[in-house]
């Protein structure tokens, strides 16, 4: 198994002055239970180089098993802070594709060329596309061949309006994943705040939060068995 892990490339949470990135726990818990079993993880960012970290991710009360070992896995840490380039990601190199969350996705990634046309084409082919947390939110411009956005009539979730309004970041993200979702003809579904929760619809899986990222690593997992 290849698969294709993509994080973001922004670092600045709007105007506030404070950082973002991707969320680690997002991150590490489906790298682990995809690597331990054999996939071999290549990782690619907009800018290549290194990835970062939203602080709040990394802070002890954010922390879990997966996280520990991601901090002192020196091999992990390496691909974080070695990104390749996303424009030079070829699709048909892998056989699946997958995006961790944090706030960062929504202002780069969901507007940048290459990620959009690589997902079009992952889901061309059929290959399993998943996303989880803020990651669903990259799937704003996708479409299929139609025309019609990729999420219409899709079984979806991701990071619910009551947990932004619960971090207190309603006002500082360019949208919310549950109203884009629910906007773009998305059947999107969500569990109580901070339970985890992943839906699969075909080949795209989608979590609901920091949470639900082991569950969508599973599915992806046995999408690929």
């Amino acid at each position: 198994m290849n698969i294709l892990f993509v994080l973001t490339s922004h670092s600045q949470l709007g105007d506030t002055g404070n950082k973002t990135g991707f969320w680690v726990e997002e991150f590490a818990s489906p790298y682990y239970l995809l690597s331990d079993t054999g996939a071999s993880i290549t990782v690619a960012t907009p800018n290549g180089g290194a990835a970062p970290i939203d602080p709040s991710s990394a802070s002890p009360d954010a922390a879990t098993a997966a996280t520990d070992r991601f901090n002192t896995d020196t091999e992990a840490n390496a691909l974080i802070t070695n990104t390749k380039v996303l424009a030079d990601m070829n699709p048909d190199d892998f056989d699946a594709v997958f995006y961790p969350g944090g706030h960062g996705p929504l202002w780069d990634l969901t507007e940048n060329a290459s990620s959009i046309a690589l997902i079009e084409k992952f889901n061309m082919q059929q290959k399993p596309i998943a996303f989880v947390c803020h990651a669903p939110a990259v799937l704003k411009n996708v479409k299929n061949t139609d025309g019609t956005p990729i999420v219409n009539g899709k079984k979806v979730t991701g990071f619910t309006n009551s947990e932004e309004a619960a971090v207190q970041l309603t006002s500082i993200v360019p949208f919310l994943v549950e109203d884009m979702l629910s906007e773009n003809g998305g059947v999107y579904s969500k569990k109580e705040d901070w339970a985890a929760y992943a839906v699969q619809d075909g080949n795209l899986i989608t979590g609901q939060n920091p949470a639900s990222s082991e569950l969508v690593a599973e599915k992806l997992r046995e999408s690929l068995q």
